[in-house]
């Protein structure tokens, strides 16, 4: 018989002989050649799609991984993820299956790789689960993995002024406040997003993404390149590349997700003023990787980075902005030569990450104000503060930047959905010093914990940005800014004390003291509490109901197994 394959994890697991063919047979179906079964199998994992501009342009990147691989002596094997556009879904139902999405995305990377015993998986993904969903994956799964972001959109225009999504969900509350005309409403909704890739600003595609080069799992530069440019292609040819060697040299995932690599992508994301979904995701891939990682890490690591990077949504610049002026990579050398990133970190490269920054320049071109060097940082901490209290005993999250004064104490305006919150909020009946509480949003309550885009954006749009808070056990997205809290835990659904407010409780968010507290009386509460009960499932088969059942608290990733 023929000598053992040299890769193939599949074949070392059938026995020699006749059993073996059957196994062959249905590769020779598909064009194999004997010598294929020497070469290592690599699973190409591809997200594209038509539903959304962040997926569309997916194809051409898993056509030259494909191709790529070839060329370098490995088999590829391509097969399909699902998506959800956030953007599209937002403010329906159909967001509720956003972060659920990212579970299923992740349990068909695993069950393909693991179901065809690959020897590697490049994932190419673009919308927002897309990018958490595959480094789940690639922890479960531990074979050599790479991720190959899809790229950002390009910025669009309107009279002058660049456009990205969330544009058009803040049009939404200035039209109804009559401070927008009908035709500059019009005019962005048409314009706000002028070609493939993901939404253009710091938002949760573009702060994964960056992330994830930080992380070690993704090639420099990679993540603020443009989908419809041609870099974004060389890039994807070279990480294919890359794999092939991590496959050889049997470099995998857990050798490089560790808990310092954690924190340099933590790092990384409070320097560019990040989403605060990369709280839940990145407790999700520290949970899939095995490693010590707890919500209170945020805040620690919150406390010594600063923000550094201009970006929407409280900044003003966008993602090829960004790329311009340097890339992560300049963001990561800044924080490096400042004692803030682990520069020993292994990268999928082979090489340590101080080593890959080497030639990156120590300092940002004077020229721009996209990057700032760490003595004219934007803020001398970090965005993303984890509050605690009687509210949120277990933690929840707050995107403290673009704010004058990130507190507030005023009387409670209780919603247990969204679409009753909205319609408060565009009949002008909140007004400025309320606290909108949001809430049975959460993981098992939504279920799904989806995002509050919608009326987030309606607040900013009717000018009560500053002036009013929100606090929900639901998510945000990336686009959110203001006085908003998410993530609160433990949620409604279980019997959190968000579940125990009524109209007009007094309730505190202090960012500065990292409290968010319900000014009640313990024996309020107390009684409160023992009248509770827990509101039936919305949903009791399918997937909702599934992860309803399954999901964890959000301050433990909202992961569900």
């Amino acid at each position: 018989m023929a000598d053992q394959p040299k890769y193939n994890r599949r074949s070392r697991n059938v026995t020699e002989g006749v059993s073996r063919s059957p196994n062959r047979s249905m590769y020779y179906a598909m064009g194999y050649q004997k010598e294929d079964f020497d070469k290592p199998m690599i699973g190409v994992a591809n997200g594209h799609s038509t539903i959304t501009p962040c997926n569309s342009g997916l194809q051409k990147l898993a056509d030259i991984a494909v191709k790529t691989i070839k060329d370098a002596g490995a088999n590829p094997q391509i097969f399909g993820t699902p998506t959800i556009s956030d953007g599209m879904s937002m403010g329906t139902e159909g967001m509720k299956f956003s972060l659920i999405s990212r579970e299923v995305i992740a349990d068909c990377i695993e069950t393909c790789v693991n179901g065809q015993w690959m020897d590697g998986v490049l994932v190419v993904g673009g919308c927002d689960k897309n990018m958490p969903g595959g480094m789940i994956a690639l922890a479960r799964t531990n074979v050599p993995g790479i991720y190959v972001y899809g790229g950002t959109i390009k910025p669009g225009k309107w009279k002058g002024t660049d456009l990205t999504i969330v544009s058009a969900f803040e049009a939404v509350g200035e039209f109804t406040a009559g401070r927008m005309s009908q035709e500059d409403f019009e005019g962005i909704e048409r314009n706000a997003c002028p070609s493939t890739g993901s939404c253009g600003g710091m938002y949760t595609a573009n702060t994964m993404s960056s992330s994830f080069e930080a992380l070690g799992m993704a090639l420099l530069y990679s993540s603020t390149m443009a989908n419809p440019d041609d870099e974004k292609v060389g890039s994807a040819a070279q990480s294919a590349r890359v794999l092939v060697e991590a496959v050889k040299r049997d470099l995998k995932p857990r050798d490089i997700i560790t808990r310092k690599s954690i924190e340099n992508a933590v790092a990384v994301i409070m320097a560019t003023g990040g989403s605060t979904n990369a709280v839940l995701h990145y407790l999700a891939i520290a949970h899939a990787a095995d490693v010590e990682w707890t919500i209170d890490d945020f805040e620690r690591v919150r406390r010594k980075v600063p923000v550094l990077c201009n970006l929407k949504p409280s900044g003003k610049y966008v993602a090829t902005d960004l790329h311009r002026a340097g890339g992560i990579p300049q963001v990561m050398k800044i924080l490096l030569n400042a004692g803030l990133l682990h520069g020993d970190c292994i990268t999928i490269t082979g090489k340590t990450l101080a080593e890959e920054l080497a030639a990156v320049p120590d300092l940002p071109d004077a020229n721009q104000d996209v990057i700032m060097p760490i003595e004219k940082a934007l803020y001398a901490q970090g965005h993303l503060a984890i509050l605690k209290g009687n509210l949120s005993t277990e933690g929840c999250v707050a995107k403290i930047t673009g704010l004058k004064n990130p507190v507030i104490t005023g009387p409670a305006r209780v919603f247990d959905d969204e679409y009753s919150a909205m319609d408060a909020i565009l009949a002008d009946k909140i007004q400025p010093g309320d606290v909108l509480v949001l809430r049975y949003l959460g993981p098992k309550g939504g279920p799904g914990m989806p995002e509050m885009l919608a009326p987030t954006s309606a607040i900013i749009g009717k000018g009560l940005g500053e002036s009013v808070g929100l606090i929900t056990d639901g998510r945000f997205s990336g686009g959110t800014w203001g006085m908003v809290v998410g993530h609160v835990a433990p949620e409604a659904a279980v019997g959190g004390t968000i579940a125990l407010v009524h109209e007009g409780d007094s309730i505190t968010i202090d960012a500065t003291q990292q409290l968010i507290q319900l000014n009640v009386a313990d024996e309020e509460i107390a009684r409160r509490r023992a009248a509770w009960q827990p509101p039936k499932p919305r949903y009791t088969r399918g997937v909702l109901a599934k992860f309803a059942a399954l999901a964890s608290t959000a301050s433990k990733g909202a992961v569900t197994g």
